[in-house]
């Protein structure tokens, strides 16, 4: 069978989409099994096409085809030039395709094709070029023991096969944070993409052969989570295995690393981030970051900021502000260029996004906008913002994954951190000693100032208590990638014996 597909976008213009597994540089069917997994598209709930679902054979094969690379045409066989090069091959060939790229994701995904390119492809692209630039960097120390007899070093090795297990709401930008910092070190990878939007992380596989890198070195395997998730998180020749998803899923994933061979973990896991809005700020820079922080992406974003906490002075003005911009948001079909949010991914999304928005009006919260259900074909769900909270509400305590805002005040300093306290974090103010005392006193991975959810390739990124562990971007996911090795190197000492 052809394990490609062509699929429909917009005024005549067709995509050509792999269907099959890609292991070892090749298209392949499932060993074992005839499981399809279909991708649809959420603004018309139409079938685009569907996908073979990779069976846990089919894991083991991509395991092994990963391991010979790694022993063979990867891992320490390859210079860090050579790495650079290729990586920075596949940056460029993402960079030539990146509108096709864009409308693929939109396709499958909802968000707006504009948003796709601009945003999550061009921000890929540097991520690649950034690890490409650190492919020949990779350095250890040099120890003085004793100078006359004795020294010891230390060499950054790549930590072996990955599995990387990433999430719908940003298929392309995480699979760029995932694949560029491991194989910048020399890692193999393992890539399992959600089964909900597949199709893009299949379309940059053949990309990573058009680039050259080896067979096996970049293998994906769609499948459900239940199978190919946990297939990677149990396996015994996986040596680390990085996810980007809900904490639920993460604590099962730790289980399986435990249970198996102890691999290395990182989890990037959700949040319940709040703003901070003092007195001092600029309240039409704050309403916008604000806004942004909920409406962007349809709020389908662990670091949505999905509380906001305005100091009761100017609570009223910021709410009027916040409302106006929130209104000028276009959600709409991913292909008008007006559109600046699509609709949610999956009729699931869509459901469990109204079923808070439900719940926040039965405990009595007050809609301030939105709130309101379309009669019309697609998974939309508009910007909703709600007032009169109370820290006890499922819409103020849990993720919701969509974009929905509780606002709520406070009247000081000490009780607005006490009420932020969580995850990640947005913060408003003008005064320098206020951002600072707050920003130290905020239990967080990520603190924005005067901005939200602006991410930088050359920063670390990562949660604190359950919002996981470990860090992406900067040279700090390197760590994440390499094992230290210490070589202790005698020259001069000789050893009597007996003792």
């Amino acid at each position: 069978m052809a394990h490609s597909v062509t699929v429909s976008l917009y005024d005549n213009k067709t995509i050509n989409v792999p269907t099959g597994l890609f292991i070892n540089n090749e298209f392949v069917p499932s060993v074992d099994s005839t499981e399809r997994i279909n991708a649809i598209n959420p603004a018309t709930e139409q079938v685009i096409c569907s996908v073979v679902a990779a069976s846990a054979k089919d894991i083991d094969i991509a395991v092994a085809a990963a391991r010979a690379a790694f022993k063979t045409t990867w891992g320490k066989n390859v210079t860090g030039f050579e790495r650079a090069r290729l990586i920075n091959k596949l940056a460029d060939l993402i960079e030539r395709d990146a509108q096709e790229l864009g409308d693929l994701e939109s396709l499958n995904n909802g968000k707006p094709s504009r948003i796709a390119r601009d945003f999550d492809i061009g921000d890929s692209i540097q991520c690649l070029r950034y690890y490409a630039g650190w492919a020949d960097k990779i350095t250890g120390q040099t120890i003085e023991v004793d100078n006359k007899s004795k020294l010891a070093f230390t060499r950054h090795d790549p930590i072996g096969v990955c599995g990387q297990i990433i999430p719908w709401n940003y298929p392309i930008n995480m699979w760029a944070w995932k694949v560029a910092p491991a194989l910048a070190v020399g890692c193999t990878i393992v890539m399992k993409p959600s089964e909900l939007t597949p199709l893009t992380a299949l379309k940059l596989s053949e990309l990573v052969k058009e680039a050259g890198f080896p067979p096996g070195v970049v293998n994906t395997v769609p499948s459900l989570g239940t199978v190919g998730g946990a297939a990677i998180s149990s396996h015994f020749d996986v040596d680390k295995v990085a996810f980007t998803g809900s904490t639920v899923t993460g604590r099962k994933i730790m289980e399986a690393a435990a249970k198996s061979n102890l691999k290395k973990v990182s989890l990037e896991l959700g949040g319940k981030s709040p703003h901070l809005v003092f007195e001092s700020a600029d309240l039409d820079q704050a309403s916008a970051w604000a806004a942004l922080g909920i409406c962007y992406n349809s709020g389908q974003d662990c670091t949505a900021g999905s509380r906001v906490y305005v100091q009761d002075t100017v609570y009223e003005k910021f709410l009027e502000l916040l409302i106006t911009k929130v209104k000028a948001q276009v959600v709409g079909d991913g292909f008008d260029n007006k559109s600046g949010g699509g609709p949610m991914v999956s009729k699931g999304q869509y459901d469990r996004v109204w079923g808070y928005i439900e719940s926040g009006k039965q405990e009595g919260a007050q809609v301030a906008f939105g709130g309101v259900k379309r009669s019309t074909k697609g998974y939309y769900v508009d910007p909703t913002i709600f007032t009169n909270i109370r820290p006890d509400m499922r819409i103020v305590k849990e993720e919701i994954f969509g974009p929905v805002l509780s606002v709520g005040s406070f009247k000081t300093e000490d009780e607005a951190i006490a009420l932020a306290n969580d995850t990640n974090y947005g913060l408003g103010a003008d005064d320098a000693n206020q951002c600072m005392r707050v920003s130290s006193a905020l239990e967080a991975g990520t603190v924005w100032v005067n901005q939200y959810n602006i991410l930088n390739n050359n920063v670390p990124f990562g949660g604190k208590k359950q919002s996981g562990i470990g860090r992406e971007l900067g040279s700090y996911a390197l760590e994440e990638y390499t094992s230290v090795k210490a070589v202790h190197w005698n020259f001069g000492e000789k050893l009597e014996w007996p003792l």
